[in-house]
């Protein structure tokens, strides 16, 4: 392969998973583009991202593939409550580092977090491709909390952009949970539906002309991961600075967040990326959100989030009448790594809104 092709590649595979996630992809030679990015010292430099683990459990969905779990157990005195985390698109579990390392710090009484993948990404097993749906997303949910709750125990579950809709997912085929079971709800960086009006971050008359592209170029490259997979490596440094922009706003967020990142971006296959893509594009759980507004809600958005706009979690919030909203103007779309500590306090706040009413379910 000539080197014009060799760069050809490289781009292709980079943009490929820009599209697809919002946020870039592929491998890179990192220590001359985060040096560059960054001449001083990256306070994160020594953070253990992807290495926090918890009591490994295999929780097999209703079509057999099998979900990886895991569970931090944070003993206390009082109401016990169990915190279920999903993750976004083409990421993984690790992706809660900062909340999986200092929610229970903040947080008295006894507390159960549980951490999974979902269907084909992190540690999970590999879907069929007709099942990459958000209704199945939802399922599998389910199957996570059958496995990981008891009926009588409180649980809050925390959804950041496709996990929120996975909840959504979950409210839409199973409303009587959030009538017993759910205690509270919070939805970070997600959608109720028209994905349409995503912009990427461009300017809406290229985001216009770009927008129809997308499923057809995405539906292109599914069908040859092996090439674009290696595309996607030797497109590095493009990728590393495509997922900056893309995902975060806040100028001074450390390279080796933005790193960590991309290494989980990159780890989700090509083939992946194309199967969930069309049922992002096709998700609309708008009557889900009077389901989930039964419960205390915790709305989180970024200011600029260019793949799920503010716009989106201001009318979700508004849609609820127990409802929080909390905008970041200086944020993109990737609030629990770019602004940890605002999504760690505003789910602290959210446990001690609900501590009450898990007392009084468990007494």
């Amino acid at each position: 392969m000539d080197s014009r092709n060799r760069r050809r590649l490289g781009i292709a595979g980079a943009i490929a998973g820009a599209g697809a996630a919002g946020i870039g992809v592929a491998m890179g030679v990192r220590h001359f583009v985060v040096g560059r990015r960054r001449f001083g010292p990256d306070p994160e430099a020594d953070e253990p991202f992807g290495k926090l683990r918890g009591r490994p459990l295999s929780v097999p969905a209703d079509d057999g593939v099998p979900l990886h779990v895991e569970i931090d157990e944070h003993p206390g005195d009082g109401a016990p409550l169990t915190v279920v985390f999903c993750h976004g698109y083409t990421l993984n579990q690790d992706m809660w580092h900062y909340q999986r390392r200092d929610l229970a710090k903040s947080v008295p009484g006894p507390l159960r977090l549980v951490f999974w993948d979902q269907r084909s990404h992190g540690r999970s097993g590999r879907s069929k491709p007709l099942h990459a749906t958000i209704d199945q997303t939802g399922e599998d949910l389910y199957a996570v909390l059958c496995a990981t709750t008891r009926p009588d125990e409180p649980v809050l579950l925390v959804g950041h952009s496709m996990g929120g809709m996975s909840i959504m997912a979950l409210a839409d085929g199973h409303p009587e949970l959030f009538e017993d079971r759910i205690a509270a709800v919070a939805l970070i960086n997600t959608s109720a539906g028209r994905l349409a009006e995503m912009t990427l971050g461009l300017p809406l008359a290229l985001a216009r002309l770009v927008q129809p592209l997308a499923p057809g170029v995405i539906r292109g490259l599914g069908r040859t991961p092996r090439l674009v997979d290696r595309g996607r490596a030797l497109g590095a440094d493009l990728a590393f600075m495509v997922t900056r922009r893309m995902a975060f706003a806040d100028a001074s967020v450390s390279p080796s967040v933005v790193d960590f990142l991309e290494q989980m971006i990159r780890a989700t296959p090509i083939d992946v990326i194309a199967e969930f893509h069309p049922a992002l594009m096709a998700h609309d759980k708008s009557a889900a959100i009077e389901v989930i507004g039964r419960v205390p809600t915790l709305v989180m958005v970024g200011g600029r989030d260019g793949l799920t706009p503010p716009g989106h979690g201001r009318r979700m919030a508004e849609a609820m009448p127990g409802g929080e909203l909390i905008e970041v103007t200086d944020a993109g779309h990737v609030l629990p790594l770019e602004h940890p500590g605002m999504v760690t306090g505003g789910l602290r706040r959210l446990i001690e809104r609900i501590r009450p009413v898990s007392e009084e379910r468990t007494a």
